[in-house]
């Protein structure tokens, strides 16, 4: 392999600054295996970075700052040097889930750096990472998410065009359990409007083909003929969700519309985005929607993940038991 470079994708943060030149340059060759191999996101990069950075800081300290320009310290990086990097953060305070993928960030750089022989063993493989605490997020009740989209609907009627991008983002977000990220980065050309689909580019740059309902698209028309024309500026290009000033709408703006609709429904818990697409995806499974038909919609490489997201009523299980058990 090639001398690490000291050019590359930007860190994050002052830290990967203050690492000798070799370590900057391996960080750096990292940065673009997680952009151009990887596919993460620019927010999911700098995490996997400042994670990096702190694993390489602590080794650092823990040896007496190593010897040269870090090529030996890297290659003797250790099962003992990363799992006394995960319990300095727990005594920290780092919480079980922070400190599980902090755990699978160690693992991708060791691996890597194994690949690359920047280091003897990939003793990454043999770090375990505490079972994190499984806790469900907030969720609407089925009347409380038609309240809210009701709520949207009759704020829009006077036809402001932030009044009518707000509830086309409810809407959405609620109809298909997309992310906030991939709401946002829509084009227009992503919407199929006649056949209500959208083309949702998620994780790891993977598509998917994602329906929406009769309501969804109306809202959707709504705004393309009365709110789209009256923000749309020279900069907007094919976004199909825009801010005041004519840009891509953003996630922060996005968040607080949600926050907005959701405050006006009473007893309605305070949730964002994700608390919209977890909604939806509990709905459909108490609709009786397959799992796995819930997995694709959401975009989750593996149905485990799907499986801790949603959660079914206990009057459903019931209810199936009922219907299919012998002896229920």
């Amino acid at each position: 392999m090639a001398s690490p470079s000291n050019s590359g994708p930007a860190r994050p943060g002052a830290a990967a600054e203050q690492l000798p030149p070799y370590l900057a340059g391996v960080l750096d060759d990292f940065a673009a295996h997680l952009e151009y191999e990887r596919g993460l996101s620019p927010h999911t990069r700098r995490a996997y970075l400042r994670d990096v950075e702190s694993i390489l800081d602590h080794a650092i300290r823990v040896h007496d700052g190593g010897a040269g320009d870090g090529r030996a310290l890297l290659r003797a990086l250790s099962l003992a040097d990363l799992r006394g990097w995960l319990a300095e953060l727990a005594s920290a305070g780092a919480a079980r889930s922070s400190l599980a993928r902090r755990t699978s960030v160690a693992r991708t750089f060791v691996s890597w750096a194994s690949r690359q022989g920047l280091v003897a063993a990939d003793d990454g493989t043999r770090l375990v990472a505490p079972r994190p605490h499984r806790t469900l997020p907030p969720v609407l009740a089925a009347d409380q998410a038609a309240d809210a989209l009701a709520a949207a609907e009759s704020g829009a009627r006077e036809r402001d065009p932030v009044a009518l991008r707000d509830r086309l983002i409810v809407e959405l977000l609620y109809a298909t359990g997309i992310r906030v990220g991939e709401l946002c980065s829509l084009d227009i050309g992503s919407i199929d409007a006649e056949r209500r689909v959208l083309r949702v580019i998620g994780k790891g740059d993977k598509e998917r083909v994602v329906p929406f309902g009769v309501p969804a698209q109306a809202a959707l028309g709504e705004w393309l003929d009365h709110g789209r024309p009256a923000l749309a500026t020279g900069a907007s290009g094919g976004a199909l969700l825009l801010g005041v000033r004519g840009g891509r709408l953003g996630q922060r703006a996005a968040r607080t519309a949600v926050h907005e609709v959701l405050a006006a429904i009473p007893g309605a818990p305070d949730m964002g985005p994700h608390g919209l697409r977890h909604s939806a995806a509990t709905h459909l499974l108490e609709g009786g929607a397959d799992l796995r038909v819930v997995q694709e919609l959401l975009g989750h490489a593996s149905l485990s993940t799907t499986q801790l997201y949603t959660h079914v009523s206990v009057a459903r299980l019931r209810s199936v038991h009922d219907r299919a058990h012998p002896r229920a």
